[in-house]
Parts: C-alpha cells; sequence; structure tokens
C-alpha cells in the first residue's frame, strides 16, 4: 500500500513510518520543515512539503493514496479549541479524497467524543474504511518528551516525587513501538466505524511510577492532598489525578494486535529516561 501519513516526522510517526516500510508498505509523509524532511528520506519515505493548514494539499495527498494515517496534531494547549478546530478541518479535506474508495482513514483521538471522532465515523458512510485509535495518555519509550519525563523534570526540580492522596489511582500507558504496529494493524484491516484503543499497561497506580523516580533520582518519595496537587505539578496537577484504566482486550481482539515491548514500569526501570 501506499500510505500518506500526517505527522510522520514526530515521535510516534517516526516509529510508524519505520514500521510500515518494514512490512512492505510505501510512505508518504507530510512535513513542513527540512529538518523533517531529511528525518523522513533517512528513513526511506517519499516526502510531501506542507501543513494541517493546506487543505488542498492534504485532500489531493489523500486520493493519491492507498490509505492515509492522520497522527499530527498541534499540542497549543493555549489554544486548544483552536488545534481540535485546525485537526476537524484536516480529517474532512483528506475524507473528501477518499470519498467512495473504500481506502482506509485512520486518525488519532485528541478528546473523546470531539467532532474529529464524529467526522471520522461519518465517513464510513460514504464509503471510506474509517477507524479512529485512542492512544493512552503515556507513549513511552526513546525520545519521549511527554508526561513521564515531565513528572521526572518537577521530581528533580522539588527535590521529592510525589503523588497525589494515596495514589491509586491508575495510568494506562504504551510503548511506542507497539502504537506503531497498532496503527499499521489499522490501516491494514480495521474494519469501518472501528474505535480502537492503543493501551499495554491498563491502569498502573501513581504511586508505583512515583516510586520508581523517587528511587532513581534517590530523592523522597511523598503523598501530597489533592488541594496542593496544581501548586506542585503545575498544569499536571489535574492530570496527575485522574483514574483513568483502560482496556485494549476489544481491540487486540478485532485486529489480532497485541503489544510485545516493555510496559511502562519496567522501561522506567531501564534507566534511560534518567540520563538526562
Amino acid at each position: 500500500m501506499r500510505i500518506f501519513i500526517t505527522g510522520a516526522a514526530g515521535y510516534i510517526g517516526t516509529a510508524v513510518v519505520r514500521e510500515l516500510i518494514n512490512a512492505g508498505h510505501q510512505v508518504v509523509g507530510l512535513t513542513r520543515t527540512e529538518s523533517g524532511a531529511e528525518i523522513l528520506q533517512r528513513l526511506g519515505a517519499e516526502v510531501q512539503r506542507g501543513a494541517l493548514e493546506d487543505l488542498d494539499c492534504l485532500r489531493s495527498s489523500a486520493a493519491a493514496s492507498d490509505g492515509v494515517i492522520h497522527l499530527a496534531f498541534n499540542h497549543d494547549f493555549s489554544d486548544f479549541a483552536g488545534s481540535l478546530a485546525t485537526d476537524l478541518r484536516a480529517i474532512e479535506a483528506m475524507g473528501e479524497g477518499l470519498v467512495g474508495s473504500g481506502k482506509p482513514l485512520v486518525v488519532t483521538a485528541h478528546a473523546n467524543g470531539h467532532a474529529s471522532e464524529e467526522a471520522a465515523f461519518a465517513l464510513a458512510e460514504r464509503g471510506v474504511r474509517s477507524s479512529v485509535v485512542s492512544l493512552a495518555p503515556s507513549v513511552h519509550g526513546e525520545g519521549d518528551k511527554g508526561f513521564v519525563p515531565r513528572l521526572i523534570h518537577i521530581a528533580r526540580e522539588r527535590g521529592a516525587s510525589a503523588y497525589i492522596g494515596d495514589g491509586t489511582n491508575r495510568w494506562p500507558a504504551i510503548h511506542r513501538l507497539d502504537a506503531a504496529t497498532l496503527f499499521r494493524y489499522a490501516v491494514e484491516s480495521a474494519p469501518a466505524g472501528a474505535r480502537l484503543d492503543g493501551a499495554h499497561d491498563e491502569g498502573i497506580p501513581f504511586h508505583h511510577i512515583a516510586g520508581v523516580i523517587g528511587r532513581h533520582l534517590n530523592v523522597p518519595v511523598v503523598s501530597i492532598p489533592r488541594e496542593e496537587a496544581e501548586a506542585y505539578f503545575g498544569f499536571l496537577g489535574l492530570v496527575a489525578s485522574l483514574d483513568i484504566p483502560r482496556s485494549s482486550g476489544t481491540t487486540q481482539e478485532l485486529l489480532g494486535w497485541k503489544p510485545a515491548q516493555s510496559g511502562l514500569i519496567a522501561d522506567l526501570e531501564q534507566g534511560n529516561y534518567f540520563n538526562k
């Protein structure tokens, strides 16, 4: 298959590109930067210059492909509504290029129940084999710059690794290479209208994560009350208190996909997250 990928030069995107090429697919990756183009070329992908705002480019690139994986998203939380609006327009444009073809469009969820997901599922009624992948909030592995590295930074800065209350709230995670495999399975065989859950660790108690971080940094592991969470964690205060277990059992049965990489705790125990 000739697969068009947005966000192809990113943290998850590069793993998806590598996974697809190793499986024999041809990849066309969207990027707006010279550095992104160089990354994609090194991986063996074709480069399509453009951005999510270039709707004509998205539409024509989707139409010229055998399938699309949409990974790109502007993580500007100062204008999250604007980012979601851009995401919706991009999905609609790529969908227009695929209507009536029976070709796959795999969309990444960024806000449950948002119009982007609804647009993707609506395309399933218009001859597009559309599906939505909802990844666990921690996608860990080499190059991670997300939630867990931020927790490590905070623990270093404050001299303690904290959890909220009793720390039994559960946090799901998936390795980026398992996520890449899931996207390949989705573009190859997910049925139209499928919602796919990308999780390996279904729910790690938060105090376990804090404990590993504290041990590797040699700082105390402490409980803090909920009302102090924002002062300690900053904008992550609310997130660090969430209990959001997630199962990918249905997705595994549907696609025959199975996570094969290490879980988050094992990944942390290897020590690479702390060599910075």
